[in-house]
């Protein structure tokens, strides 16, 4: 599904699970990959040849089980939607999401999404990107690992079109300081809190399952949105 690989980086954001696949799940990948599936291969993509037109762009990294990415994309025909996801389950549940809405408008890629961004995505191509509940890497041995860092940031600066949209959101207070220390360094994005930190939920992030587990925990959610300037 992957292509051809680049050289692995030291550290990542994430580790690489098998997880339990269904049948269902490898039906997916086997039949439906091939119709909405991006290999990663170093070269920068024509996102207007990839998607057979010229429209809004939204970038979801780390996808799950697709659950944000099929809302928004069901909710918005207009706007295409590129997903990226490292964990096989969570790619064939979207794949079978997309089959069963039907959606034209979605296509994913199942590789780290740094180097989706480094390698395959050209500069000023998108009008959003969503990191929505990202692994807070909670351990202070393990925070070199947290996706959110100044060249990622600078980064994502890169792939937005100016005046493009950074959301993010966790429910892990520590990593949204830190989300917010991070962005707030950034020369390259304004944030769109009045207040300077945090805003209230966007009414065009869907309530997920894992959200609303974690409000039963009592979690609290950090939403942070920043323009590129």
């Amino acid at each position: 599904m992957s292509g051809e690989l680049q050289p692995r980086r030291t550290i990542r954001s994430f580790v690489q699970r098998a997880g339990r696949i269904t049948r269902a799940q490898e039906r997916a990948l086997e039949e439906l990959w091939p119709r909405v599936g991006i290999a990663y291969a170093p070269g920068v993509l024509d996102l207007d040849t990839v998607f057979g037109r010229r429209a809004r762009r939204v970038l979801e990294i780390g996808i799950g089980d697709g659950e944000t990415l099929l809302a928004l994309a069901a909710a918005h025909p207009d706007t295409d939607f590129l997903g990226v996801e490292v964990h096989r389950p969570g790619v064939g549940h979207c794949l079978l999401g997309i089959e069963a809405a039907s959606l034209g408008n979605v296509r994913l890629v199942a590789h780290d999404a740094v180097e989706v961004l480094e390698h395959q995505l050209p500069d000023a191509s998108l009008d959003e990107l969503l990191l929505y509940f990202p692994d807070p890497w909670p351990k202070k041995r393990h925070h070199k690992r947290r996706i959110v860092q100044p060249g990622f940031v600078e980064l994502v600066a890169r792939k937005l079109r100016p005046g493009g949209v950074f959301r993010l959101a966790t429910d892990w207070a520590p990593y949204a300081t830190h989300m917010l220390e991070v962005l707030r360094e950034s020369a390259s994005f304004a944030n769109a809190s009045p207040a300077g930190d945090y805003v209230p939920r966007p009414g065009s992030r869907p309530l997920t399952k894992f959200e609303r587990r974690g409000e039963r925990l009592g979690h609290e959610v950090f939403d942070l949105e920043f323009r590129r300037r």
